[in-house]
């Protein structure tokens, strides 16, 4: 079994955690880089690693020290447009924690490493005191993403089940804390 070491990603990781998340980008998702979507995923230090409240966590292979995975939280709610607006009223900007970017190179899948990731962004939230909410999207195209976060978390919002589809995505609230009905917790 394979060895892995989470940990909050430094100036130096941020090559190698782009690499993961481009590679992710181009080849699990339909629509490739998109500039309004992912820019974050260009300049993952001033999205992830500037504010207090924001973090970019990488697994590191311990046999050879490569950047294999990725997970990053941040203190930004979903935006309308193009999310509905309800869903953006309901998880604001500054009082929730959003999800982004837990992706894991398709030959370390199944290592229990997107789960590991996931727990240490809680451990996160938990630990800053601010957060009310722990929100994030997928794209149920993406193969094993639903069912992943459907294990972990509530579905709050299908848009293939809204008139016209909306945009397809899926949107998930992640109970956070001790006390929360989730198989992250102890």
């Amino acid at each position: 079994m394979p060895s892995y070491r989470i940990r909050t990603a430094t100036p130096d990781d941020l090559d190698a955690a782009r690499s993961v998340m481009l590679d992710i980008v181009y080849r699990d998702f339909a629509t490739g880089y998109v500039p309004r979507w992912h820019a974050d995923i260009i300049d993952p230090a001033a999205a992830y690693l500037t504010g207090a409240r924001h973090t970019l966590l990488v697994a590191v292979d311990e046999s050879d020290g490569a950047v294999v995975a990725t997970a990053a939280l941040d203190s930004r709610g979903p935006a309308h447009p193009p999310n509905p607006p309800w869903l953006a009223a309901r998880y604001p900007s500054g009082e929730t924690a959003q999800l982004r970017r837990v992706y894991v190179r398709s030959e370390h899948r199944r290592n229990g490493l997107a789960r590991r990731l996931v727990h240490a962004l809680l451990d996160f939230a938990v630990a800053d005191g601010g957060y009310r909410a722990v929100y994030l999207h997928t794209d149920p195209g993406v193969v094993g993403a639903e069912p992943f976060w459907r294990s972990l978390g509530k579905v709050i919002c299908d848009e293939r089940e809204a008139p016209g589809g909306g945009q397809g995505i899926v949107h998930f609230e992640v109970p956070m804390g001790p006390g929360a009905p989730s198989p992250l917790w102890k």
